[in-house]
């Protein structure tokens, strides 16, 4: 078993309850780790047998894209996504970080980590 992890990827995206947020958008940080057999690869040395980040930072990319109230709902849908396009993901775990969220405070982000296993 062994992980892949994309780090800090940054999209500006609509989420929110607020109105301003809707239009004006906010500044996001997503990081998405990933849980597969990486023996194959490891050996082969062949992008088939193991699972691209190209591909898992296009997922991300394509769910940030559509707009959702709540940080939850698009870090879910992130993590659906995961495991219906790449079977041999086995778990996975995301954070989606809102920077400088408008909460009425000096606040660098809030974030949501969602953790998840491939259904049976």
């Amino acid at each position: 078993m062994g992980k892949i992890r994309l780090n800090n990827i940054r999209v500006h995206s609509n989420h929110g309850c607020l109105k301003e947020e809707m239009l004006i958008g906010s500044d996001y940080r997503v990081d998405l780790e990933v849980y597969t057999n990486l023996s194959k690869p490891s050996v082969s040395d062949k992008l088939s047998e193991t699972v691209d980040y190209v591909h898992l930072n296009n997922i991300v990319k394509e769910e940030m894209a559509i707009r959702s109230n709540l940080l939850e709902h698009v870090a879910k849908r992130i993590l659906d996504r995961v495991f219906i396009e790449l079977t041999t993901v086995s778990k996975a775990e995301i954070e989606v970080a809102k920077i400088n969220p408008p909460i009425g405070g000096d606040v660098q982000s809030v974030s949501v980590v969602l953790k998840a296993e491939r259904p049976a």
